[in-house]
């Protein structure tokens, strides 16, 4: 399972990744918002780099950022937390990783304190992000059959305290 989610979370997120910056260009056209350089000077300051900001360390922060972030996407499908209860939980995640990384380095604020519309356009394309990439992480996984939870979910219908895991034999070739 790992091998495989390793390259389709690769895959689904450089398409989550790709559709978001789709949509982030579209905005910025009817906005006049101008491109964000948060990308480079956080992986510049993770990297030790100079800050010089260029475009090409930007592309590789937002690019490699989705694709790898993907992977966690991914696992999620493959373990068979799928659909849009999943990817809303994935967008969170998605959130959460940026937060991280912008504050732990000192390129970022916490959201709580950035203006409204701001906050507003960054969750909107984070939430498109994470949508796009949940649904070929789950496009993908569901070539190889339901996950272990969507399994556990079809032998134990409703939810009730007595529902422990299903037995081990089920589980084999997944």
């Amino acid at each position: 399972m790992v091998g495989r989610a390793v390259w389709q979370g690769l895959l689904a997120g450089a398409a989550g990744v790709v559709v978001m910056t789709l949509g982030e260009k579209a905005e910025q056209r009817l906005t006049g918002r101008p491109d964000s350089h948060v990308p480079a000077r956080t992986l510049e300051r993770l990297a030790g780099l100079p800050g010089r900001q260029s475009p090409l360390v930007n592309r590789v922060m937002h690019y490699g950022q989705g694709a790898v972030l993907g992977v966690l996407r991914s696992v999620m499908a493959q373990a068979g937390l799928r659909g849009p209860v999943a990817s809303a939980q994935f967008a969170v995640v998605r959130l959460t990783s940026d937060q991280i990384l912008e504050n732990a380095t000192g390129v970022g604020a916490p959201p709580q304190t950035w203006p409204r519309a701001e906050l507003v356009v960054d969750l909107l394309h984070k939430t498109v992000y994470a949508f796009a990439t949940g649904a070929v992480a789950d496009a993908l996984a569901a070539r190889s059959g339901p996950g272990p939870g969507q399994r556990h979910a079809a032998g134990r219908p409703a939810r009730r305290t007595d529902a422990g895991p299903l037995p081990r034999h089920q589980d084999h070739g997944r």
